[in-house]
């Protein structure tokens, strides 16, 4: 249909790759552990945004070209690495207010608005060059070579991809979000959780960093 082919293994590929744990799903539950389930909701719809730029990019030959450019994979990956690591940092180091003596260079600031999560929820998806590499390699895969309608195919694909990881992302960040609101009333709970998080990011950013093609 349309040029896509094996859909219903296309389905079953990204429902195994949306439940497996990677920087994507790391951010939202960072993010949910912050500020809650709205955050976490959020951060998905940023993440989902970005895929949908990486859809873009694939239907229209964009992301190939960025795969076959070694320098252009390692500033992206670079950035991205530098990113996560940053975002890492801020979770480990922040302290919660009840916490936070006056003064204390630590101390959080305001909570992130939803235009700020949605950014950086979108930048975490389009600053990681493996999702790149992901969509060049795999979606091809589902796209009959002697189609007179590839990019429609392309696209398809991309949108039932986004459509299936923004269900699996809101469940993530609904189930982080309740999870946090169970140690909202213990300041020393949502440290750790907060530094636990803060931790995977920086472990994400330090593979992403090594990363090889």
């Amino acid at each position: 249909m349309f040029g896509i082919v094996h859909f219903e293994f296309f389905i079953v590929a990204v429902f195994l790759l949306n439940i497996t744990p990677g920087p994507d799903t790391a951010y939202i539950v960072g993010r949910s552990v912050a500020q809650g389930r709205g955050a976490g909701l959020m951060s998905a719809l940023g993440i989902s945004a970005g895929c949908c730029i990486h859809s873009l990019a694939c239907a229209f030959g964009l992301t190939a070209l960025l795969a076959a450019s070694a320098t252009a994979f390692t500033i992206v990956k670079s950035v991205g690495a530098i990113y996560l690591i940053y975002l890492g940092v801020r979770l480990i180091f922040t302290k919660p207010a009840a916490d936070a003596p006056a003064g204390d260079s630590r101390a959080p600031s305001t909570p992130k608005s939803l235009r700020q999560l949605f950014l950086q929820g979108f930048w975490t998806n389009v600053l990681n060059p493996k999702v790149v590499l992901f969509f060049v390699s795999f979606f091809p895969q589902f796209v009959s070579t002697g189609s007179e309608h590839k990019t429609f195919a392309f696209l398809a694909l991309g949108a039932v991809f986004v459509l299936m990881s923004m269900v699996w992302n809101s469940f993530v960040a609904w189930i982080a979000g309740s999870v946090t609101q169970r140690f909202s009333g213990k300041p020393a709970v949502k440290r750790w959780l907060d530094r636990g998080v803060g931790s995977a990011f920086v472990g994400l950013g330090i593979k992403l960093a090594t990363a090889s093609r």
